[in-house]
């Protein structure tokens, strides 16, 4: 298998590796010449690593032939259309996947599928002995999880790299998300489809309509898309799948196929423009405020089938703004940075696809591309798709507002993955910024194999370059992963390396300069009896070694406990942490006498969540370091009375003293109330309140949204910052006032 990209002649592959190189030719000003010289090259490594390492065995899955219909059906949560009168699929047993394997589901699941030339349809008859122990809520899209929910994860593609998962709650909420091989699934996404539910006698009833224009795929006469669905019943906390998953395995690995005749890929051409117009007013002290300040701002965003399966999207003078506020966290003593998610639009669609095998978990990396670095866009261009078993991603956009501040900062990043059957994959992914005479270029490179359906192994290698066209700093990071899965034991482990030069700009991570090493081992019980109110009792450890070449050390961590999972989403957990780590060339206590964490949904209306935590920790001072003590309180409820009204509470408090003489050093007091309104599906009305004591802030938001489908919104917000000025009173230094309106129209 030749991967150098000027061999590979009219394959599907120098199509993706053309895409991606004429994207960021176009989309960027920088040459990437000598950046493609070097991806060949490690094109070339990862050949012959798959060759040693990587058999790609084909596997029989059950498969079923699809009918089309000529009429329509109403998606209204009724099976009274006439394509739902044909028998259901034939499917085994749904076992059990969460919190426990293998448990068959007594209630039976009836599915029905069909297409025409615009949409796949999905019916869904949840049968159930007690439909009064059904929870169903009206909330806001993404956040329906502790109810009960059926549906759908779809491989549209059919090569194991992308998979759409739409899920929905028995009043039609939805839930959905892309699942990517080295992201797993990313709920920041929302697509566009249609589903209605209602609770029935015998249980309830979901209908789903997919757009053929929401998903990619290649048309032709025979079309294989995988699929698999899965069940969740909020009364048990248990969630089942068909066909079943297995511990360690995921979607790809399991899904069976969909086979549809005659499928065509519909033209996509869709646009989105929006106005926003903001009035902000801030005062520099207690007598007078300034004069407030209007802004209107008009913006589109286009998205083009360049293909079935490649999308190219646009957005010209976009409103990045954030309608939510982000949640306030502790930040005081904090020797990482603090990740905040990404919640604009535009960034959030395929954003998994840009990650690199490793990221996140207990790794030093999160992600390889956070977009929240890109603070405010004037521009952004992005392409995402596959052209058979290659799968290929390009972003660009130019930062008017860098973090480093000055003259606007250029990003590109282009992503190229080959797949290897179900989720394994070999890939490529590249990273130019450009800010004022300083670039920063990385090449990273990455496997994740699964060589028995019980292991999994990833490894990937990245190498950067910093600094200007006069001088610049070399440095690489590498990471090997494995794990070793099975329904009563699981282990894994993973090394990783970061250079003290090495920087990514794109990406979020915790810090550079060190070689460590960690591993991971549970043990896991089940009642014999399925009616038990304990699901799983895991007695687990973990254990961290490593050198810290900036902080002049050696590093041990070790935590050791207990996980406990319940029936109604109980959770419980409690263990012990100790070790040391270096700061500032001394070395310092690290860990927890006791760490106790407890969830559950104590009725169908109320879920409770808290933590508890005590013992030593450093004071990270670069001048004058202590070891330290600490203890940690979080609590927070959900209250749902009823399918409209949604309160969330959630506290967080810090105290932190001098080991030596046990002086208090400082005190936080987080807290975060979230109180939600949803009239329908599609109109709501939220407040927020957040206090932070450490800066002597209260913030608070009020908003209005009415969402006809993603990308067709109307909103009208209104926000205030509160500061302490003196002793006693907090005072309004900043208000706001924003209504944005945009359409999502498509051809």
């Amino acid at each position: 298998m030749a991967l150098h990209i000027r061999s590979l002649g009219s394959s599907p592959g120098t199509e993706a590796a053309e895409a991606v190189v004429t994207f960021l030719r176009h989309g960027s000003r920088i040459t990437i010449n000598a950046t493609v010289n070097t991806m060949r090259k490690w094109c070339g490594g990862l050949a012959g690593l798959l060759l040693a390492l990587a058999t790609v065995q084909a596997q029989q899955r059950p498969e079923f032939a699809v009918s089309r219909t000529s009429q329509a059906p109403k998606i209204d949560g009724v099976l009274d259309d006439e394509v739902w009168n044909a028998a259901p699929l034939t499917l085994g047993d749904w076992l059990s996947y969460n919190p426990l394997y293998g448990q068959a589901m007594s209630n039976p699941t009836e599915v029905h599928v069909a297409y025409d030339d615009r949409n796949i349809y999905f019916a869904f008859h949840c049968l159930d002995t007690d439909p009064k122990r059904i929870r169903t809520t009206l909330s806001r899209r993404d956040s329906a999880f502790n109810d009960d929910w059926i549906g759908i994860s779809l491989d549209a593609a059919g090569n194991g790299q992308t998979a759409y998962h739409l899920l929905s709650n028995p009043s039609g909420v939805q839930m959905d998300a892309l699942q990517t091989p080295a992201s797993g699934e990313k709920y920041e996404a929302d697509f566009v489809w249609d589903s209605a539910g209602k609770i029935v006698p015998d249980g309830y009833i979901v209908e789903m309509r997919v757009p053929l224009q929401t998903i990619r795929f290649s048309g032709g006469p025979e079309v294989k898309m995988g699929i698999l669905f899965w069940r969740h019943s909020s009364a048990s906390g248990v969630s089942w799948a068909w066909p079943d998953i297995p511990p360690g395995l995921w979607v790809f690995n399991r899904h069976a196929h969909l086979v549809f005749r005659d499928l065509k890929q519909p033209p996509l051409l869709e646009v989105i423009p929006s106005v926003t117009y903001s009035i902000n007013q801030t005062r520099n002290d207690l007598n007078r405020w300034n004069n407030a300040t209007g802004k209107a701002d008009v913006g589109i965003s286009a998205k083009y089938g360049i293909t079935g399966s490649i999308t190219l999207e646009g957005t010209v003078n976009p409103d990045f703004s954030q309608v939510e506020s982000d949640a306030f966290q502790v930040q005081t003593n904090q020797r990482f940075p603090i990740f905040f998610d990404e919640k604009r639009p535009f960034f959030m669609e395929g954003i998994g696809l840009f990650n690199v095998a490793g990221a996140g978990g207990d790794g030093n990396m999160r992600t390889a591309v956070h977009t929240r670095h890109i603070v405010n866009p004037s521009w952004g261009t992005k392409i995402t798709g596959s052209i058979g078993r290659w799968t290929l991603g390009g972003l660009s956009s130019s930062d008017e507002t860098p973090e480093e501040g000055g003259p606007a900062k250029l990003f590109n990043i282009a992503r190229l993955n080959y797949g290897l059957g179900e989720a394994d994959y070999a890939g490529v992914l590249i990273t130019d910024t450009e800010h004022e005479g300083r670039h920063n270029r990385v090449i990273a490179g990455d496997i994740s194999l699964r060589p028995t359906r019980t292991q999994q192994f990833s490894t990937t290698l990245m190498s950067s370059q910093t600094g200007t066209d006069l001088a610049s700093a070399r440095a690489t990071a590498a990471q090997a992963y494995y794990s070793y899965n099975k329904r009563a034991f699981t282990f894994s482990s993973q090394v990783e390396h970061y250079g003290k030069d090495f920087q990514m700009d794109t990406a979020f991570y915790n810090r550079t300069g060190f070689t460590a090493d960690w591993s991971y081992a549970e043990l896991d019980f089940y009642p014999k009896s399925s009616n038990s109110w304990i699901k799983r009792i895991t007695p687990f450890t973990w254990h961290k070694f490593g050198r810290d070449q900036v902080q002049d050390g050696n590093e041990r961590y070790s935590n050791s406990g207990i996980r406990m999972n319940f029936t109604r989403q109980g959770f419980f957990r409690i263990d012990h942490r100790e070790g040391h780590e270096p700061w500032m060339g001394r070395e310092f206590k690290w860990g927890r006498d006791v760490y106790i964490q407890a969830q559950g949904l104590l009725l169908p209306w109320l879920q409770l969540n808290g933590t508890f935590q005590k013992g030593n920790q450093t004071y990270y001072d670069p001048v004058n370091p202590f070891q330290g003590r600490t203890t940690v309180r979080t609590f927070g409820f959900t209250l749902q009375p009823n399918q409209h009204i949604n309160e969330n509470v959630s506290y967080n408090g810090v105290a932190f003293d001098r080991a030596s003489n046990g002086e208090r050093v400082f005190t936080v007091h987080i807290v975060n109330f979230r109180s939600t309104y949803q009239f329908d599906r599609h109109f709501l009305v939220r407040a927020i309140e957040q206090f932070d004591s450490s800066k002597h802030r209260l913030l608070t938001d009020l908003l209005a949204a009415y969402e006809f489908v993603p990308g067709t919104v109307f909103q009208a917000g209104y926000g205030s910052l509160f500061e302490k000025r003196d002793i006693v009173n907090y005072t309004t230094v900043s208000r706001g006032l924003f209504f944005k309106v945009s359409y999502l129209h498509r051809f």
